[in-house]
């Protein structure tokens, strides 16, 4: 049975919905040194809580991301890695996948645009 959390503070709004083992995160608004550690907390205790087969993070409503949300990505999707969970982001786009394409980072991550359908990945 689905179940769906929400968080939101100022500038970013955080959804969980659990179904079927899978997790989906959405983010909406701006993924920043204010919100990370909020991002952070929520994506480790999911993955700490019951380790899901699949993690997706829907990013499609992300309009902002600095380098410490590019952090917490990177430290999430080690720790489901570690556990056998696999990650996905979906949505990723404009600013956000530019940055991750800049740091050289976007190859890391299996990823599913509405824009284009692309999709790579790559494990640590």
């Amino acid at each position: 049975m689905p179940t769906k959390q929400s968080t939101t503070n100022t500038d970013l709004s955080i959804s969980v919905l659990n179904n079927n083992g899978d997790a989906r995160v959405s983010l909406t608004g701006r993924l920043s040194i204010d919100s990370s550690p909020e991002v952070r907390d929520r994506l480790l205790s999911i993955l700490d809580r019951k380790t899901p087969p699949a993690l997706t993070i829907d990013l499609a409503g992300l309009t902002y991301m600095d380098c410490s949300g590019v952090a917490t990505l990177v430290e999430s999707m080690k720790v489901a890695h570690a556990r056998n969970t696999s990650v996905q982001f979906w949505g990723l786009q404009d600013r956000p996948r530019y940055l991750l394409e800049a740091t050289g980072l976007l190859y890391l991550f299996q990823t599913n645009s509405r824009t284009n359908g692309s999709s790579a990945s790559k494990s640590l």
